[in-house]
């Protein structure tokens, strides 16, 4: 994990330039572009950096290449059927691993804020409830991890009000930005056990397509994500010798 700094910004300057080149070229086939940053996303991929710098690491880590899933990750839930996830490691029929990409840009971080929050939360209850029950018998309770790029512009770090028409909300939600939030969130998934561990990575478009980035909080930075994982995964391996 030593060069783990250099491996984060090559991910997230292979974010920066997918979403710049489906922005220029979605729609050029039929002359019709979607609105807004809609034809950044449209395209997919953006986040396979991180991906695949995740599936290297627990390669790294001891376990072999099939064990690690970034097409095949259909896992059953309690709630649905079924939920893609983004990673997915099975070893020997056992359920080791889930992990979720996320990005978030602007303009708008309002409404899709509380959208990245719930579904978080709902893709967390679905799974673990479905471990509860026995649907991946005879795992262990999986590792969950949630990585979150989020924009750095001026709306997402500037202090956002809150609406408190009826009940005031929780103080250290009050004038927050939605960078700080996310903060919040992470700490929180992670305290109340929905996620083993979550990232939270920074990044504004222009220096990002250098690599550059920050870490609002090192308890939430990629070195910690990945030892959190890496841990896991190597005492599951040792367990296999």
């Amino acid at each position: 994990m030593t060069d783990y700094v250099d491996r984060v910004a090559k991910a997230v300057q292979y974010f920066w330039e997918v979403r710049s080149k489906q922005k220029k070229t979605q729609g050029s086939a039929t002359g019709v572009k979607d609105h807004g940053n809609r034809s950044a996303v449209t395209g997919g991929k953006h986040l396979d950096g991180f991906v695949n710098l995740i599936a290297e690491i627990l390669t790294e880590s001891g376990l072999p290449d099939h064990t690690i899933h970034t097409r095949s990750t259909t896992l059953p839930g309690y709630f649905r059927p079924t939920k893609d996830w983004d990673l997915v490691v099975v070893v020997d029929g056992i359920m080791l691993a889930s992990v979720e990409f996320k990005a978030h840009v602007g303009p708008s971080f309002g409404n899709n804020f509380n959208n990245r929050v719930e579904e978080a939360l709902g893709n967390s209850i679905d799974l673990l409830t479905a471990y509860r029950e026995g649907k991946f018998k005879p795992s262990q309770k999986p590792w969950l991890g949630w990585l979150m790029l989020l924009e750095e512009t001026k709306s997402s770090t500037s202090p956002v009000a809150v609406k408190e028409p009826h009940f005031e909300v929780f103080p250290e939600f009050k004038e927050t930005s939605y960078a700080k939030r996310y903060e919040i969130f992470c700490e929180r998934l992670v305290r109340e056990r929905m996620y083993d561990s979550a990232c939270l990575i920074l990044s504004d478009s222009d220096n990002g397509l250098k690599g550059s980035y920050s870490e609002p909080n090192q308890e939430f930075g990629f070195r910690a994500f990945a030892t959190s994982l890496v841990s896991h995964a190597m005492a599951y391996a040792k367990l296999r010798e």
